[in-house]
């Protein structure tokens, strides 16, 4: 009898903290800015660590559009699993799974109304040990709050330069 209990109260632990993980998780779902430091975070990582796509998939609604500077001069159209694709490709190429790879948020703006929400952020990208400076940019969300969560609609990006600066909103 004793062991029954044992294993019960166990089983009961682990379904207690499986309930607060869910929680928190959901919590964390609720905030705009939440889900925008969620991606950055899962999109950094140390030297031999993955990130986890799933993840970083369940921050965009199906249909989401990425919109990314490929280039001084070009941008590419990316959905959801085009960009994941992507970065997957630039880790290869950067061999940044030795290394690891940041791309921390220097600054955010939001502005949110009713169910929709506006999140510009100033970030800054690198990979550890590498002979190329940081690079600053700027990333435009578009989200929208639906069944009791935000999810990322769409992401634009520009890279800043002399001629087209950081926004006034993002600047010291």
């Amino acid at each position: 009898m004793g062991k029954f209990f044992h294993h019960l109260l166990i089983i009961i632990i682990i379904l207690s903290l499986t309930s607060a993980y869910a929680q928190i998780k959901k919590d964390k779902m609720e905030s705009t800015e939440q889900i925008i430091d969620i991606l950055y975070d899962l999109v950094s990582f140390y030297p031999g660590q993955d990130v986890d796509w799933d993840k970083v998939r369940s921050l965009f609604i199906k249909d989401a559009v990425i919109v990314l500077r490929t280039k001084r001069d070009e941008t590419t159209i990316f959905s959801v699993d085009g960009f994941v694709n992507d970065f997957i490709q630039f880790i290869e190429r950067a061999q940044a799974k030795k290394t690891g790879f940041t791309e921390k948020i220097i600054r955010k703006k939001s502005v949110i109304m009713g169910d929709m929400a506006h999140i510009l952020v100033l970030y800054e990208a690198y990979i550890p040990g590498s002979n190329r400076p940081p690079q600053r940019g700027v990333d435009s969300f578009s989200l929208i709050k639906k069944d009791n969560r935000w999810w990322i609609v769409s992401v634009t990006n520009e890279i800043p330069t002399l001629d087209v600066p950081v926004p006034e909103e993002l600047q010291d």
